[in-house]
């Protein structure tokens, strides 16, 4: 999934501010919505970060910050109502820590308020003395994840419960890479992870395989609403400029694209309206170098033919997915780009050699796509909700950073927090689906509806154990842990539709959804908009990277406190809602995984 580091982020594109992640609210602007300048902004940062800091420290016991540890400032958010939060990352005598992940919170004065943090205890490792060698902890990572290692880096791992020495190596194969944790001084493998978020998990592949089913799309055209197609001509006399392009792509119809237009009746897939968004072809490479993908250009600026005989249709709606991602997180919360830090989404297709996947990848920071294998899997993954899935990754890669629990053999992902993050990918992504509106692929609470399944669908929102591929579950139990991540995903995803709209039988756009219960009670749903406004918020300010479904609940409250208040009928709703999957305060375990 993700490779645990330290990154080095400027403060001043770190700040973000939101009124209430509903739609219309600015981030980078106080609650009137008036922008402030960059100076202003990196001064105001620059001052809570250090408040945040100091706090952490003082109150030591509740943070479990002590002597040797350093907070690395990842995020700043700054809410109109008053609240202050900074995302943490720390090193401990100059190594990173795993698990060591905290959001501070702070009130409009400043003062310490509570904190969120990762790791259950103070980070202090019985030994910092190593009796494995950086090359024999290489060689053992590149043994395990069966690839070439890169150096093997001095970390702590408090991931467990307890703080150990270790070495974290990355192993690349094929253009792809795991993150290997070997013990520093038993030489025990600690974790091996993949980096990149797939689409499909190696359990499901196996089920589709033994049935004998297969991934086919359907395809076909259809039209975009009227005013985004664009005859390539932009009327531009300097170059660069935006044009109006047209994709005729594989599942969505004929769309708009915002394109660019290098010079008089050149133009390049790339759209400098959104950053400069990007796709480009990978031409059967395992790359993770995005400069290594072959660019999109044409004399005509219509992209594909709806069809997979031409490469630049799985690219029309590669790019189409991603501009309409980003401009869903844009348009709701006011998030500008996936780690919001107003830098491009990319997407490469036609990548590897029959690859049956998609799925977002931290190191090129961009997404993948392959063709399908041409048996089992007809078409590239290029579907609206994948797209924003997988780039809804990116946004957790950017944030609470949720990693599975453990991983076994053969490359399937368990844990809380994993299936939290597949959760929060699914329901993102279905709300892209809202957001886009296309009446080739119509709004849903169904995730991979379009890939032909048997079953119609590959999960579903309302009534998750419907999904009999990965065996979904409906509801929380102390064996949720062991469950492998996609299943378990359905406990989050539950909730979140109840919030949203209920239980019960409902009709909508057509579709038809019947949302039972854990305790037989009746959910009154308050509206997709508060719901997803609900969960971004916990996300992005009440989520650390080992959060379970309980720690889920506690997040969401928090949020709906934040922008409804303690006696509003949303905050209690988001309590009944948690209630109906069986997570509640009575049954939440002692010891947490």
């Amino acid at each position: 999934m993700r490779r645990p580091h330290i990154r080095s982020v400027a403060i001043a594109v770190a700040v973000t501010t939101a009124a209430t992640g509903l739609a219309g609210t600015a981030f980078a602007g106080t609650s009137t919505g008036v922008e402030r300048s960059a100076a202003s902004s990196v001064s105001t940062a620059t001052v809570v970060v250090e408040a945040a800091r100091t706090a952490a420290f003082a109150h030591a016991t509740a943070t479990g910050v002590s002597q040797g540890d350093d907070l690395h400032a990842q995020d700043v958010m700054i809410d109109p109502e008053g609240a202050r939060h900074v995302r943490f990352v720390r090193t401990h005598n100059g190594m990173p820590v795993l698990g060591g992940d905290l959001v501070v919170h702070l009130n409009r004065q400043l003062a310490y308020t509570g904190v969120t943090r990762a790791a259950g205890e103070a980070v202090k490792p019985a030994t910092t003395k190593a009796k494995l060698t950086a090359g024999q902890a290489a060689a053992k990572a590149a043994q395990v994840a069966k690839g070439e290692a890169g150096t093997a880096e001095l970390v702590v791992d408090a991931r467990a419960g307890s703080a150990a020495l270790a070495y974290q190596v990355t192993v690349t194969d094929n253009g792809a890479s795991s993150t290997v944790v070997i013990d520093a001084v038993t030489g025990k493998v600690r974790s091996n992870t993949p980096d990149a978020d797939e689409f499909l998990s190696p359990k499901l592949i196996e089920t589709l395989r033994k049935r004998g089913e297969t991934i086919d799309p359907a395809t076909g055209t259809g039209s975009a609403p009227a005013g985004l197609l664009g005859s390539g001509v932009s009327g531009a006399t300097t170059y660069p400029s935006a044009a109006k392009g047209t994709g005729k792509t594989l599942f969505v119809g004929t769309v708009g694209l915002t394109t660019t237009q290098t010079s008089r009746g050149h133009y390049l897939l790339k759209d400098p309206s959104r950053y400069g968004t990007e796709t480009r072809d990978a031409k059967g490479k395992y790359t993770e170098n995005f400069g290594a993908g072959v660019k999109f250009t044409n004399t005509t600026n219509v992209w594909g033919n709806g069809a997979t005989t031409s490469r630049a249709s799985a690219a029309a709606d590669a790019q189409y997915g991603v501009t309409k991602t980003l401009d869903f997180y844009k348009k709701t919360f006011n998030r500008k780009g996936i780690a919001n830090n107003s830098k491009a989404a990319r997407a490469m297709v036609h990548w590897g050699n029959k690859v049956a996947n998609a799925f977002w990848d931290p190191t090129c920071n961009c997404m993948l796509y392959g063709d399908g294998d041409g048996e089992m899997f007809k078409k590239p993954l290029v579907v609206l909700d994948v797209t924003g899935h997988e780039l809804t990754h990116g946004v957790v890669e950017a944030t609470a950073k949720l990693e599975p629990t453990f991983v076994d053999s053969d490359g399937n992902q368990y844990g809380e927090p994993g299936s939290l993050n597949e959760s929060l990918a699914d329901i993102f992504g279905s709300n892209v689906e809202f957001y886009a509106n296309n009446t080739k692929d119509t709004p849903d609470y169904l995730v991979g509806e379009k890939l032909g399944l048997a079953q119609k669908f590959l999960r579903r929102l309302d009534h998750p154990s419907l999904d009999k591929l990965e065996g979904t579950i409906d509801y929380w139990s102390p064996d949720t842990y062991y469950t492998e991540v996609h299943a378990g995903s359905g406990v989050s995803s539950h909730a979140y539709y109840l919030l949203a709209e209920g239980s019960g039988k409902k009709t909508i756009n057509g579709v038809n959804y019947n949302s039972p219960t854990f305790n037989g009670a009746t959910v009154k749903g308050i509206g997709r908009s508060k719901a997803t406004a609900i969960f971004y918020r916990a996300l992005t300010r009440y989520m650390v990277s080992t959060t379970d479904f309980h720690q889920a609940r506690i997040a969401t409250l928090k949020a709906a406190k934040d922008l409804y208040g303690t006696s509003s009928t949303e905050y209690k709703t988001v309590d009944k809602a948690w209630a109906a999957v069986n997570v509640t305060a009575a049954n939440t375990p002692r010891a947490h995984h």
